[in-house]
């Protein structure tokens, strides 16, 4: 099992979709990062040599932001609208939908489990 980024990569995949594994990366990434190096994206993780290895991680850490630095990168992002108070920064204050979705109906992964209102009484 190969550790990249800090993450276990799982050893009987495919290097392309291996490489998904880490925070960050995503299948066009993987592509690219395979395609530069000259790996064979259909090898598996476990018929890597530690060089094709260790070119994968030097790679990654010089041109990519992943896992923990993207993860802060990000929370940094949405704090710095949060203290702006902008449109944006009220949503994430209050759990909304941040991209302009309706609320009326849909928006249940945001808004959490639907709390019951009391109904009018005959």
């Amino acid at each position: 099992m190969a550790r990249i980024a800090g993450v276990n990569i799982p050893s009987n995949k495919r290097v392309e979709i291996a490489l998904t594994y880490i925070h960050g990366i995503g299948r066009t990434k993987a592509l690219q990062l395979t395609e530069q190096l000259g790996i064979d994206r259909t090898r598996r993780v476990q018929d890597l040599t530690d060089q094709e290895v260790l070119q994968i991680r030097e790679a990654i850490d010089a041109g990519h932001t992943v896992e923990g630095d993207l993860r802060r990168t990000v929370a940094m992002n949405i704090k710095r609208l949060m203290d702006l108070a902008c449109y944006r920064g009220l949503r994430h204050r209050k759990g909304l939908p941040v991209r302009g979705q309706r609320t009326h109906t849909n928006a249940r992964t945001r808004k959490g489990k639907a709390k019951p209102i009391a109904g009018k009484k005959k």
